[in-house]
């Protein structure tokens, strides 16, 4: 039971701190739509992560199974596809957004 109640209390406290910087600091845009640029570092980085701590040998990047390796490969695929289709699916309203304040002025 204790796992459990970890894991709740970091997604607890990692929401909150990302609830807190958007509502002072990013106003009413998602912090995951920032751009394809920040959503592949972001991708990229979980990677290394999952590498370091969840294969073994843990707390090491090298992966021992290329089966593992293939997983890791599929997982920053994945992330990079969505990275770059947040992208696009939040540009046209970026561009209808600039164009109707630059109307209001």
């Amino acid at each position: 039971m204790a796992p459990v109640a970890l894991v709740f209390a970091v997604v607890s406290v990692v929401t909150a701190v990302l609830w807190f910087i958007r509502s002072s600091a990013v106003g009413p845009q998602h912090l995951t739509l920032y751009g394809s640029l920040l959503a592949t570092l972001y991708g990229i980085a979980a990677t290394f992560c999952a590498a370091f701590f969840l294969y073994d040998p843990l707390y090491s990047f090298y992966v021992a199974s290329p089966l593992d390796v293939g997983e890791l490969v599929c997982f920053v695929g994945l992330a990079l596809i969505g990275a770059k289709c947040a992208a696009d699916l939040l540009q046209p309203r970026v561009a209808l957004r600039q164009q109707n304040s630059a109307a209001e002025e």
